[in-house]
């Protein structure tokens, strides 16, 4: 690892998340892009952090697909969101402590880790940005919301379509997602265990997806075909994203 004194080259999907959801000064964005912070590598299927860790940095992702989870007791795994660059995969620890679910990484990632101390000095001396954060985490509790209402009452078929219309309307406030294509390393696997299916049913949708001229899937890229399709297949409704720099 070593410590940078600037993410204006790496890091600037932070800036654009924030940016999106909480309207920021000039001198907010400078003192962002000033945060001191140390960045590491995460080999795929490792984790960034473990159940009943006690850390003292937040992971910013930088590069690379993530997920939180949680094991029960026969070792299955619930994947209960994923994350894309441009997000704190662990927010929250800055006042609750310990870690009460894993975040792992999905393939090789680039993580930026900031000392606690530095976020909480920022948040003092620049109270936008302090409520811009604590926006993103109320957005965060919002998608888990939303995820709730897929698992407990949305179809296989709706579930995958919302899930896919998610990642690319995330993925295009960083500037990832072109033309409604992006980069999709997610297997089915774990499409399964964040959804409640089985890897034969994930890939039995992707197909009916495919054959509905939906979408298009090929070496890790997703491509949308169809934009408003996909977005009735999967009920999908962005007001839960909260873009539109409220507060």
């Amino acid at each position: 690892m070593h410590l940078f004194d600037s993410f204006a080259f790496q890091h600037h999907r932070l800036l654009m998340k924030l940016s999106s959801i909480s309207a920021l000064l000039p001198e907010d964005k400078e003192a962002l892009i000033r945060l001191p912070m140390t960045r590491g590598t995460i080999e795929a299927d490792a984790d960034v952090q473990r159940e009943g860790d006690r850390p003292s940095t937040c992971s910013l992702l930088l590069d690379g697909f993530a997920c939180r989870y949680r094991l029960v007791a026969n070792g299955e795994r619930q994947i209960m969101s994923f994350h894309t660059p441009g997000d704190i995969l662990d927010l929250q620890c800055l006042h609750l402590g310990v870690t009460d679910h894993g975040i792992a990484a999905l393939v090789r990632c680039e993580v930026a880790f900031i000392p606690h101390a530095m976020l909480h000095d920022l948040m003092l001396r620049h109270p936008r940005l302090a409520a811009a954060l604590w926006r993103d985490t109320l957005i965060d509790a919002a998608i888990f919301r939303e995820w709730i209402v897929g698992l407990g009452r949305r179809t296989s078929y709706s579930r995958i379509a919302h899930l896919f219309c998610e990642l690319c309307y995330k993925l295009k406030i960083v500037g990832l997602a072109d033309d409604q294509k992006f980069e999709l390393p997610i297997t089915q696997a774990e499409l399964a265990d964040a959804l409640g299916l089985t890897s034969v049913h994930v890939n039995r949708v992707i197909q009916q997806l495919r054959a509905d001229g939906l979408i298009r899937l090929r070496d890790r890229t997703l491509t949308v075909l169809d934009w408003n399709g996909l977005k009735h297949a999967g009920e999908f409704d962005p007001v839960y994203l909260h873009q539109d720099h409220a507060g």
